[in-house]
């Protein structure tokens, strides 16, 4: 297939763009993107109506009228679209209305199971497309006795990155941490030594240093699934994290990768241990590994992608034939809209 698909959300398009796909990233002539996998290509946005696609991976509200506009297809209309939803609701944890919950020709792809489950999606349909995270192998030294914690912004983004709670785990051990921004957290937080700002590192830094440290410490209380908290697995590190959000389904229980728990003096307390126990770390370690590897490997999660995706492009097709006066560059009767094409099985 040919995917369209703006380059957002960094972590989850590493894994996505490993596919065996053709994937046209939208961007001008001066951006500068990643450096892409073999599939992936960047393509003037100017360029757009030229080129053929199959199949739009959406990831923001605003790339709806970018591909009506760019490509001059109606998403989900002339085009098969799916919507990815990486992020919990901003506002209103329980009842916030998803932009795209009026609509049925979009399918809103979670990335977690919490996130279905928090966001009222009404009459789209839904499916969820766990993470799937490229391995790195099981780096995992352990050698400083130190937590390793990796949050971009945490200053700026205050209790939802758990920031506020990074001075009781200061207590049971030094925090090493690693994101954007993080230089400004000995100022915020003023726990001198028992906290070092290491920075934003590129990825094979950023694994191999986090490997050093003795565990990963996961503090943040409102996101959808951090992706830092699945590398740290792979990497064969014991985790701690809050029992929040799609956390406890990630880690396995309590205590075979390390420690889930609502109560930072709990996990606090954990940390304390497996600074002091190596061996316990790296038995911790290698749990929360093989489980990574079960659960969140890329072959499951680039094979969801595939049969969401050929689903969305055959029954557009089925379309077509049922209705032969539908063109590429022409909406059906806006009044009869056809139903949405459905994951077998797993959409709602």
């Amino acid at each position: 297939m040919r995917i369209l698909v703006w380059h957002v959300h960094g972590g989850w398009m590493d894994g996505f763009l490993r596919g065996r796909h053709e994937y046209l990233i939208p961007a001008e002539p001066q951006t500068t993107l990643p450096e892409l996998p073999q599939g992936a290509r960047p393509v003037d946005p100017a360029s757009l109506r030229d080129e053929e696609v199959d199949v739009v991976v959406l990831q923001r509200t605003e790339e709806l009228e970018l591909v009506e506009r760019l490509l001059g297809r109606r998403p989900g209309r002339d085009v098969p679209a799916v919507f990815v939803e990486h992020n919990t609701p901003k506002r209103l944890p329980v009842t916030e209305r998803h932009p795209l919950a009026e609509q049925r020709e979009i399918p809103v792809a979670h990335v977690t199971h919490f996130n279905r489950l928090a966001w009222d999606c009404g009459e789209a349909p839904t499916v969820v497309i766990e993470h799937g995270v490229p391995d790195p192998g099981p780096l995992y030294v352990g050698d400083l006795p130190t937590l390793g914690v990796v949050i971009n912004e945490p200053v700026r983004r205050g209790r939802v990155t758990g920031t506020d709670l990074l001075p009781t785990f200061a207590r049971a051990a030094t925090l090493d941490c690693f994101g954007i921004d993080v230089d400004l957290l000995p100022e915020a937080l003023g726990l001198g030594d028992r906290l070092q700002a290491v920075g934003d590192l590129p990825t094979a830094q950023l694994h191999a240093e986090l490997a050093r440290r003795r565990a990963y410490l996961h503090p943040l209380r409102w996101t959808s699934l951090g992706l830092s908290l699945l590398e740290a697995m792979h990497l064969g590190m014991p985790v701690l994290a809050l029992a929040t959000t799609e956390a406890p389904r990630a880690v396995p229980p309590p205590p075979d990768a390390g420690a889930v728990s609502a109560d930072p003096t709990e996990l606090a307390a954990a940390a304390g241990r497996l600074i002091e126990d190596p061996d316990e770390a790296r038995q911790r370690g290698r749990a929360a590994r093989a489980f990574a590897l079960e659960h969140y490997g890329l072959e499951r999660f680039l094979h969801d992608w595939d049969t969401l995706l050929a689903d969305q492009v055959e029954t557009r097709a089925a379309r077509r034939v049922r209705t032969p006066a539908d063109t590429a560059h022409r909406s059906p009767d806006p009044a009869n809209p056809a139903a949405p094409g459905l994951m077998k099985g797993a959409l709602r």
